[in-house]
């Protein structure tokens, strides 16, 4: 049986994560939980060129049965010799994965299907996978408004996008449907916010404070419906049935026992009143921690 969860590496390449506080993942650490998540049916990875040492690990513990999905880093708009650039890197990541093939190539920074090398660097992509080198190709976006600009130019075969009980841009925009009746695989990230949505209240950062009012509804939410922060977020990406996968990063096999153990619930709605359209709380890479 092939478990909806992928399991994303960040964590084996570098710290990540606002609620982390255990660092890198160790080798031995690591291979234990890709041996845990392999034995309860994960199959996919999801790795990046900009996750520290997180590739080159990955390869260290052996990952040739897996479907492997990388990421390029954002190309600078004076780079013209994309097509060089592109296969260096998609290489340099097979080397070090020490795989012949990847599942799946995005792009970091979906901006750059739009700039001035966007043509050179599809037909880059497109040389890769007539070349066996990847299988599909696809963006990863911050905000899924940026999607109508680049699907009315180039088809994609994966999309990767922050959703969970704060952020459900992907939902009320309308793109999770059209995504989906695109035959576009639909890859979820964010699910915990960085870990942000699993923290009890006074362990977050000041940074968070602002949001004080936001926090009391959502612990008073899960105090009436007794559900955990873990139940209630994967439970609340569970319940919509277009999405392909749903990437979680793990410090521990304990943590993803109880992941594991937490998707089984489906159909969790949390309120309205915690949808939060402020992009200084939804994306993280506005935080100034």
């Amino acid at each position: 049986m092939i478990n909806r969860l992928a399991l994303g590496t960040v964590h084996f390449g570098m710290q990540y994560g606002v609620s982390n506080i255990g660092g890198q993942v160790d080798l031995k650490n690591a291979g234990m939980i890709l041996k845990y998540a392999r034995d309860t049916g994960i199959n996919t990875l999801d790795t990046a060129i900009v996750y520290g040492e997180s590739e080159q690990n990955l390869g260290a513990l052996g990952v040739e049965d897996w479907n492997v999905i990388s990421k390029l880093p954002k190309l600078s708009c004076s780079q013209e010799n994309v097509t060089d650039i592109v296969n260096d890197f998609v290489i340099g990541s097979l080397e070090r994965l020490r795989i012949p093939k990847l599942h799946g190539l995005l792009l970091h920074n979906s901006n750059d299907l739009l700039g001035p090398h966007s043509k050179s660097l599809y037909q880059a992509v497109s040389e890769l996978k007539r070349r066996g080198l990847i299988e599909k190709f696809g963006v990863s976006v911050y905000d899924p408004q940026d999607l109508e600009k680049i699907l009315s130019i180039y088809p994609l075969d994966i999309v990767q996008a922050p959703f969970n009980v704060l952020d459900r841009r992907l939902a009320t925009s309308g793109w999770l449907a059209r995504l989906h009746y695109m035959n576009i695989e639909i890859h979820i990230r964010s699910v915990f916010l960085q870990g942000l949505l699993l923290m009890e209240h006074p362990k977050r950062p000041v940074f968070f404070k602002r949001w004080d009012s936001l926090w009391k509804t959502w612990h008073d939410w899960l105090y009436d419906e007794g559900l955990s922060p873990l139940q209630a977020c994967l439970g609340f990406v569970n319940s919509y049935s277009e999405v392909n996968k749903i990437i979680v990063g793990v410090n521990s096999v304990k943590q993803l026992k109880q992941i594991n153990v937490a998707l089984g619930l489906d159909n969790v709605l949390p309120p309205e009143t915690l949808i939060s359209q402020d992009v200084g709380l939804i994306n993280p890479s506005n935080w100034n921690l």
